[in-house]
């Protein structure tokens, strides 16, 4: 609890325009874990200007300098695999849909396929491989959310609704946490945990048993 504390506290102060070395010196935190938690917060540079000491301002120029040549080094990565990988063949998103369930989905119940995630993305990409490569229905998927006892629960069903383009009726009644979002401040993607369900036995089989021949191919190569 303290971290979320400190880590909150971090994010209050950096909003309010202090470098690192002041954030350092009220919270008693290590720089570097400062910079794990605050790297995608950089200062304005109205709030650079306004600092007080040279050194400091030399420091946060610096970072923010860095922080333009990391996004610049990305992006430049980004179109290079993306002209490299993209689009997918039909073969190549059904094994990439295979094994992000291997690694994410729920392999204990025999008669249901799901998913769950905090990440929208991993969300989006599964409801788009259950429909384009195991051929389900949207309307036929269903959807189940993971909040916290002070989250607004509408509001995040609108925002999963949209995220996904699904309809408020597939969803079934949200599991709500007795824990407060606001004691884990900062943790996950801040909308809770969705997750999609396929109630199929035989496609549910099929899987785990395309996943088990995968694990064995792989074994027998050792």
């Amino acid at each position: 609890m303290t971290r979320f504390l400190d880590r909150r506290k971090a994010f209050e102060l950096r909003k309010q325009g202090k470098s690192y070395s002041q954030i350092k010196k009220e919270l008693g935190m290590s720089k570097s874990t400062l910079s794990q938690w605050l790297r995608k917060y950089p200062l304005t540079k109205e709030q650079i200007d306004s600092l007080r000491g040279k050194s400091e301002v030399r420091i946060e120029k610096y970072r923010e300098t860095m922080r333009r040549k990391r996004e610049e080094r990305f992006d430049k990565y980004y179109n290079e695999e993306k002209a490299l990988w993209l689009p997918l063949s039909k073969r190549e998103l059904f094994i990439a849909g295979l094994f992000l369930y291997w690694g994410e989905g729920n392999k204990s119940q025999r008669n249901m396929l799901s998913i769950n995630n905090t990440d929208p993305a991993v969300i989006q990409f599964a409801l788009f491989w259950v429909i384009k490569s195991l051929n389900v229905q949207k309307s036929d998927v269903r959807l189940q959310l993971h909040l916290y006892s002070d989250m607004d629960i509408e509001k995040e069903l609108v925002y999963w609704c949209n995220v996904l383009k699904v309809k408020k009726h597939q969803f079934n009644k949200p599991y709500i946490k007795q824990s407060k979002r606001a004691d884990i401040d900062q943790k996950g993607f801040g909308h809770g945990t969705c997750g999609i369900q396929i109630g199929n036995t035989v496609l549910k089989e099929r899987i785990l048993a395309l996943i088990q021949a995968m694990g064995d191919y792989v074994r027998n190569k050792f």
